[in-house]
This record gives structure tokens, C-alpha cells and sequence, in this order.
């Protein structure tokens, strides 16, 4: 189906370059953003697709009527407001938008962990209060620690990103395997909680990570940590945590999502909801609450706009894009190898074999079928690098390739294991992905010139 026959209902209001974008492209953009879920209920077999954040569950009933639906768009990055199961049974596409807003939840996870540090929060009151309290305020080093992370897609790998300028150790635990990339070491549960100082909790809510954090998970832990939840407020047992808060094995908490939030997480409770718990965090000096900001900044609301339209762009582009010649690796970008003693390698290969070697290693210089010039590196490590981490091989290949962003995507698309983001240089864009035997392997989109 072409874009000028697909009928989408908004049933939240979002950037408005969500809305134009569709526009643009011939979509049939329609809004509702008062009526109840029974009234959208009547009307919604109209429509192909429907663009949402949290204000109803979209559940089975729901899903019955919506005869013709193809698509459902959620504006944020989880999808628990919507019957998965039930509507991919139907053959319903569902679209969320993580990329959108995980670098800003990890900028504010970052920020939680350094106020908390730092006495921050505490010190801002009292000075405005007019107190000078240098020594009750006394804080820590984040240096040093080890930090863990539990959940690591998109929120918790943008959390660890931020966490390179540390010198410190992370952590990340997660029902997949192979997640782990040059920021951090994957784990077994038992493992991170022996050694963390922090945790950073980036699940989704589902019937696994429910009530999850509570007094047994929290007396497991075998030192006393931090704790810094910008993901669901129901994995926390929040009078757990508080007691865990007063006898000191929970040091501090960072809460961005509490356990009482309603499913909209457009409000906090209802008046009878409230208990001592709560009261209890509200009046706590170690204890930081946000309401449910941690990626909601003004860059995350136009990139989360972005990523939807893209996305639902790409559903209905399929069949408009001619077939084409893919390309995707187009040689040997470089050979990279450990050794005990680098610098004597080199100098052999070099005396030997007539390497013309340098600090990095040997530039070999070739000629593609369009006669330009392009460059092959040969380079050797310290056994001891972390350059091929989590790959533990005592090689890692380098392969040039034609377009890095579009082979990505077509990567993802193919379950391929991603490690970390793309990185530009120079010299080029890189990637790096991990193949079925975790042999790691860097993707290089070259600027050759600039070696010369």
C-alpha cells in the first residue's frame, strides 16, 4: 500500500514534526486526543495505523476492532502498554522508539549518580537555608567504582557510553547474550551483585522484572550500593527499598519512576494510594525524585518524533524502492593481532619481510577498479588490549564497507549483534558487530586520503 491510502489516528499529541513529516510523505493524518478508549473503540476499524504514548492500554477488545490496523506507533521507548503477543498474532507491526531518547536517559542517570555522590541536592538546600555544612557534606569519587547495569539495549548502553570518562568498572547483566561491547563486561546476576557499587536499572516492566528489586534481590548484593532506577517504578518494591535505605545496605537512591505511577505516567497516585513508604522518600536526604523526566528533553522530543516517522516510512517504502545492487563489504580494511611484544613483531616483519612500519603498525596502499587509491592496515596489540573486547580472540579483522549507516540497519534488521554505536573519525566511520563465534569484527566506511 502506497502512503496516500494509509489512514493514521494520533491519539496523543506529540512534536508537531511527526504529524508534518507523515503529511509529507501523503499519509492521512486524523487526531483524537479527549476521547475515551470505549469511544476510539467505534471508530478505530478505520484506520491503518495509530501513533500513541501511555494514555490507554491497548488490550485484546481494542485490538478486535481495530480490523484494519497495520501499525502501532508508540512514542517512547518500551511497548508495555500494548497486548505484544495479541497484536503481532494479528500481523500488526509495532513500532517503538528507544533510539530516540537513550542518550538522554543516560545523561540523567549519569547526573542522579553524581548528585548523590556529591550531596548535591542535600548541600543546595541547606545552603539556601543559610547553613555552611562543608564536612556533613563530604562526598565520594564515582573513580574507582563498579557500576552495574541491569537491561542493556538502548538505555543501557547509552548509560554506559557516559560512563567513559570514569576510571571505573562496569557491569551489565541481561536475559540476551552476547550484549556486551567495549563499555561493558556482560555478567551473570550472582556476579554483579557481588561486585557493585552502583546499580542502574534500564528493563522494561514484564511479568520478569516485576516487584524485581526487593528485599531478597537487594540482601544479595554483598556490599552496600547505590541505587538509580530511570526505567519502570514497579520493578522496585518501594517499602523494601526503604527499609534497605534505613539500615544503610542501600546507601542512596536516584528514583526517576516510582511504583505508584499510574500506567499513563502522566500522574503520580490517587490520594488513597499514598503511604509511609513514600513519605518516607519524600523526607530521605539520600534519596533523589524526578517525575519520570529521564528522557524527556527537548532533544529526545524531536528525535523520538523522528524515529517514529522513519520507521513508518520504512514499513510503506519497501515496495516504492527499485532493486539495486546491494553492497556491502568491499575489501580488507586491516588485519589486527596480540602479541607479547609489539614493538619486536613489528621490528621483525619489518627486517624480515620489508614492512613498512610505523607507531601503528603497516599501511599497504592498493588501487580499487575505479583506480583510486585505498589502504589496508596491518597492526599488532598488547595481549592485554581491551580494543577486541568482548571478543577474547587473539585477532580482530577490519573490513571496508560501502555504506556503514545502511548496512547497520540491514544488520540489526538480520539479528547481528551490534557492539556500541557508530563512531566517526577523520579517517572514516566505524562499527563493530560480533559474528556467531564471537570472533569481533570492525567496520570500516574508509576516508583513505587522510593517511596520505
Amino acid at each position: 500500500m502506497s502512503p496516500n491510502t494509509i489512514k493514521i489516528l494520533h491519539i496523543d499529541s506529540n512534536n508537531p514534526l511527526l504529524w508534518n513529516q507523515l503529511k509529507e510523505l501523503g499519509f492521512q493524518n486524523e487526531e483524537d486526543f479527549t476521547s475515551t478508549k470505549e469511544e476510539i473503540e467505534t471508530k478505530i476499524q478505520k484506520y491503518h495505523g495509530i501513533v500513541i504514548r501511555s494514555r490507554f492500554k491497548i488490550d485484546k477488545t481494542f485490538l478486535d476492532k481495530a480490523t484494519n490496523l497495520q501499525f502501532i506507533a508508540r512514542v517512547g521507548a518500551g511497548l508495555e502498554s500494548i497486548d505484544c503477543d495479541y497484536a503481532t498474532s494479528k500481523n500488526i507491526q509495532l513500532i517503538a522508539a528507544p533510539e530516540g531518547n537513550r542518550n538522554a536517559v543516560g545523561e540523567q542517570a549519569l547526573g542522579m549518580i553524581l548528585s548523590l555522590f556529591n550531596n548535591l541536592n542535600k548541600a543546595n538546600a541547606e545552603v539556601k537555608n543559610g547553613q555552611w555544612n562543608r564536612e556533613a557534606n563530604r562526598g565520594h569519587e564515582l573513580d574507582g567504582k563498579t557500576v552495574g547495569i541491569i537491561g542493556y539495549g538502548n538505555m543501557g548502553k547509552a548509560f554506559a557510553k557516559k560512563l567513559r570518562g570514569f576510571d571505573l568498572k562496569v557491569l551489565c547483566c541481561d536475559i540476551q547474550e552476547n550484549v556486551a561491547d567495549a563499555n561493558a563486561k556482560q555478567v551473570t546476576l550472582k556476579e554483579l551483585q557481588e561486585k557493585s557499587d552502583v546499580l542502574s536499572l534500564h528493563i522494561p516492566w514484564t511479568q520478569e522484572t516485576d516487584k524485581m528489586v526487593n528485599a531478597d534481590f537487594i540482601n544479595a548484593f554483598q556490599k552496600p550500593f547505590w541505587l538509580i532506577n530511570t526505567a519502570r517504578g514497579k520493578s522496585v518494591v518501594t517499602s523494601d527499598l526503604v527499609e534497605a535505605l534505613k539500615s544503610g545496605k542501600v546507601l542512596g537512591a536516584g528514583l526517576d519512576v516510582l511504583e505508584y505511577e499510574k500506567l499513563s505516567f502522566e500522574n503520580l497516585f490517587d490520594a488513597e494510594s499514598k503511604n509511609e513508604s513514600f513519605e518516607y522518600l519524600r523526607q530521605a536526604e539520600n534519596v533523589l525524585l524526578t517525575p519520570h523526566i529521564a528522557g524527556w528533553t527537548f532533544e529526545s522530543h524531536e528525535k523520538l518524533a523522528q524515529t517514529i516517522v522513519d520507521k513508518i516510512k520504512t514499513i510503506y517504502s519497501k515496495e516504492e524502492i527499485p532493486e539495486v545492487e546491494e553492497k556491502r563489504v568491499t575489501g580488507i580494511g586491516g588485519f589486527f593481532f596480540k602479541t607479547d611484544n609489539p614493538k619486536e613483531i613489528k621490528e621483525w616483519y619489518k627486517k624480515h619481510l620489508g614492512f613498512n612500519t610505523d607507531d601503528y603498525g603497516c599501511t599497504f596502499w592498493w588501487k580499487d577498479e575505479k583506480g583510486d587509491d585505498c589502504s589496508t592496515q596491518w597492526s599488532t596489540f598488547k595481549n592485554d588490549t581491551n580494543y577486541f573486547e568482548p571478543s577474547e580472540k587473539q585477532f580482530m579483522q577490519n573490513f571496508r564497507v560501502h555504506d556503514l549507516e545502511t548496512l547497520l540497519k540491514k544488520l540489526v534488521q538480520e539479528g547481528v549483534t551490534i557492539i556500541d554505536e557508530m563512531q566517526t573519525y577523520e579517517y572514516g566511520k566505524f562499527a563493530w558487530i560480533l559474528d556467531p563465534e564471537n570472533n569481533k569484527i570492525e567496520l570500516w566506511e574508509p576516508i583513505d586520503s587522510a593517511f596520505q
